[in-house]
């Protein structure tokens, strides 16, 4: 059986999980490209990739994920 996705993840496992850089993704939160933690500062995984592959895209003029 293989390890179970998370359902929400620190800043370090959602930047992992984005082949981030921890700083990278950060960024990328405090410029609005991606949002902010939810609860307990965790950020819905669900949410993160519903906006990377564009179904629920963060618009920023000159911003490229």
């Amino acid at each position: 059986m293989g390890m179970a996705k998370p359902l929400f993840a620190s800043e370090r496992t959602a930047a992992l999980l984005l082949d981030m850089k921890p700083i990278e993704f950060r960024r990328l939160v405090d410029d609005g490209a991606l949002p902010g933690p939810c609860r307990l500062n965790r950020w819905d995984v669900q949410e993160l990739e519903a906006i990377m592959r564009g179904d629920a895209a963060r618009h920023m003029e000159g911003l490229d994920l």
